[in-house]
């Protein structure tokens, strides 16, 4: 089940080139063609689906377990201090389809990520009131 006119679909159909780093049934992993950093890779379902949310209960084990192999292959094949593990959610995804990122971080590479600007809390804005409506609107 693809989108004739994703990104992703036309790589998961293979009209579009992608340099693969993991293939499975349900899942691949391809190299980001504009990466914040070299080895930036992408994880996607292979049936079109934009939200973290849409991705079937029984599929998250396996998203999440192959994520952890990337997260270890980019750091320790890399030779990265660590990585940044990303999915935008509508806002900032530039294809609308779920896609994960992981992408090699090292210390003082330039990557000023999540400076700001911040939002504390208050008391006009106090935590647990934001809290309440999240719990308020979890699913079950």
């Amino acid at each position: 089940m693809t989108d004739p006119k994703c990104a992703f679909c036309a790589i998961i159909r293979g009209e579009a080139r992608a340099t693969t780093v993991l293939e499975t049934g349900r899942f691949l992993a391809f190299l980001d063609h504009r990466p914040l950093f070299r080895g930036h890779v992408l994880l996607v379902p292979r049936d079109h689906m934009r939200l973290l949310s849409d991705l079937p209960a029984p599929l998250a084990g396996e998203f999440l377990g192959i994520a952890q192999r990337l997260e270890r292959a980019v750091e320790d094949g890399l030779g990265a201090a660590g990585s940044m593990i990303l999915v935008n959610n509508v806002v900032s995804q530039s294809v609308p389809h779920l896609h994960l990122h992981v992408i090699p971080r090292n210390f003082k590479d330039g990557l000023r990520f999540w400076l700001g600007p911040r939002h504390p809390y208050d008391a006009d804005h106090p935590a647990e009131e934001y809290a309440a409506k999240i719990r308020a609107a979890l699913p079950s």
